[in-house]
């Protein structure tokens, strides 16, 4: 068993902030971060109603193998997200209904993987929100290895733990924690501007106005 462990040293958001997150969906924060840090649209939520808000817990395992992902449950805090670097590999199954009954009993508030899942119809209908990349029956090795709390990349983007992690019927947009203060004020500020244009275009407006886009002259036949 070679398993990396690193410090998960960060200092976690508190309640109050978290709950205002909630409001901010993950298209609008990636929208606050110039379209960046959202994951490719594989890495999609097993039903579309599951929603994730909070700090990553990051784990890189080997090919086919979960055996970081035992490892790491127990270490896990309430109201954190397991976030998976799984290479995308879409043949073998690193999460299922076992495992993710485990983390839920450790308070555990969701799963983000880019790789595969198993007993998906059991866990569409579970309370334990999981974004993966692909399902597949086949099972897992354990024995192989990985990396705990280290820096991963899932479904593209660089995620450490600690990050803020938001997902919903989009997809998943980590926002680093460093920059989490500034995000959300822009964000909150974003989701009030859409507000707003939304009820414009039900005053008649259109958006190319609302944005200054020029309706072109006919210059083509």
């Amino acid at each position: 068993m070679a398993v990396l462990r690193y410090k998960a040293d960060y200092t976690p958001l508190d309640a109050a902030t978290l709950d205002r997150w909630k409001a901010v969906p993950p298209a609008v924060a990636g929208d606050c971060m110039n379209r960046t840090n959202c994951m490719a649209g594989r890495v999609s939520p097993l039903h579309p109603d599951m929603r994730i808000v909070g700090h990553a817990r990051t784990i890189s395992v080997m090919a086919g193998d979960n055996l970081c992902v035992h490892a790491a449950i127990p270490l896990m805090q309430p109201g954190e997200i397991i976030v998976i670097d799984a290479a995308g590999n879409p043949d073998v199954a690193i999460i299922g209904e076992i495992l993710v009954t485990a983390a839920k009993h450790k308070g555990v508030a969701g799963f983000v993987i880019d790789g595969a899942a198993r007993d998906v119809a059991e866990l569409r209908i579970g309370d334990m929100p999981v974004f993966a990349s692909a399902s597949v029956p086949t099972g897992p090795h354990k024995g192989f290895g990985g990396s705990i709390d280290g820096p991963i990349s899932c479904g593209g983007v660089p995620v450490r733990t600690g990050d803020l992690v938001l997902g919903d019927a989009d997809g998943v947009t980590i926002v680093p924690l460093h920059q989490a203060a500034a995000i959300l004020e822009a964000g909150e500020a974003h989701v009030r501007k859409e507000v707003d244009m939304l009820a414009q275009l039900a005053a008649g407006k259109t958006t190319a106005e609302m944005l200054g886009i020029e309706i072109p002259d006919v210059n083509a036949e």
